[in-house]
């Protein structure tokens, strides 16, 4: 059987439908999944679950040891909205946290996965077609950790042989958990608010322009870049990636075509300062070139396929209730 495979901060977005994928990749190899939360007797014998913070870095070692993992997917942290509002918290879960798994990675051998994000940019960066190597002067705490992070996984790997690879994303969309604090929920927000209520009032520009992503094409960039061979990755920091880039007046427009009466409020708050500083449009050719990426959706896939997803798990809750 191969080595266990742990990830980390599993319950959050990415987490809860990566995990679903490994199982399917996987069929034969433990899957770990790790969290701050505290879960039921029947999910932990269910799933696989240890509850973990990251931060504690004699229990990830005991973790590690207890069911011989060989691959971290490193997905525990603060997001953008919510490490503003707490920077003491983001910046020790999102670089020590990171920097423990990096270590044990050294120790035990192991391979790392781990996201970084366009929040690395910053006003000084170039907003268009933002290339591979650029300047990096991000504007928020989160930001300043996830230039850290790839520092630090560019530094292990190169110093200590560490295979840890690692992507940029773009705002995610997906329907299957709540949005988590970032500066791009108002892409997942808007598609609930338009089922329930037919309006939505956004915290950013309606000519806010942002790189974005489904979450198929998110799970699919990662198992990709883990399935590459070590010699076809090139950059040990972390990878530009792209998938689609539009305006949330386009996002509403595209919308509309399903739902015709939504409306569109705009209440922009401490998150359009975060927006305006990173690009709108990812030049990911690196990614491209050295492992073949291909994203599958573009914006009108994305609004067809959220829409139909949570309208029927918006029968499903009224039917149950």
């Amino acid at each position: 059987m191969a080595p266990t495979i742990l990830v980390t901060g599993a319950r959050g977005q990415i987490g809860s439908d990566l995990i679903p994928a490994l199982r399917v990749q996987h069929p034969t190899t433990k899957i770990i999944a790790s969290g701050r939360r505290t879960e039921t007797k029947k999910e932990i014998e269910l799933l696989g679950y240890e509850v973990l913070d990251v931060t504690d870095n004699l229990h990830l070692q005991k973790i590690i040891e207890q069911y011989q993992v060989g691959t971290i997917y490193h997905l525990a942290g603060v997001l953008s909205a919510k490490g503003e509002q707490n920077q003491k918290l983001c910046w020790n879960v999102n670089v020590n946290g990171l920097k423990n798994v990096l270590e044990a990675a050294k120790s035990y051998r192991l391979k790392v996965f781990w996201p970084s994000s366009i929040a690395v940019f910053g006003a000084n960066t170039p907003k268009v077609n933002t290339p591979q190597t650029t300047i990096k002067e991000p504007s928020t705490i989160y930001g300043i950790t996830k230039v850290t992070g790839e520092l630090l996984g560019q530094y292990y790997a190169h110093q200590f042989g560490v295979d840890v690879r690692s992507l940029r994303f773009p705002g995610i969309i997906s329907y299957s958990t709540p949005p988590g604090g970032g500066t791009t929920d108002f892409a997942v927000e808007i598609f609930a608010e338009a089922i329930k209520k037919g309006s939505y009032t956004c915290f950013v520009h309606p000519e806010t322009r942002l790189p974005m992503m489904y979450m198929p094409d998110a799970i699919k960039a990662i198992l990709k870049l883990m399935q590459a061979e070590p010699a076809a990755i090139t950059v040990r920091s972390s990878y530009n990636l792209a998938a689609v880039s539009f305006s949330v007046a386009e996002l509403v427009a595209e919308i509309q075509k399903h739902i015709p009466n939504f409306t569109c409020h705009y209440r922009p708050d401490f998150r359009q300062a975060i927006a305006d500083s990173w690009p709108s449009v990812i030049d990911d050719t690196q990614a491209r070139k050295d492992w073949g990426w291909q994203p599958s959706y573009d914006l009108t896939a994305i609004v067809a396929d959220m829409l139909q997803h949570l309208s029927i798990r918006s029968s499903e809750l009224v039917v149950s209730s």
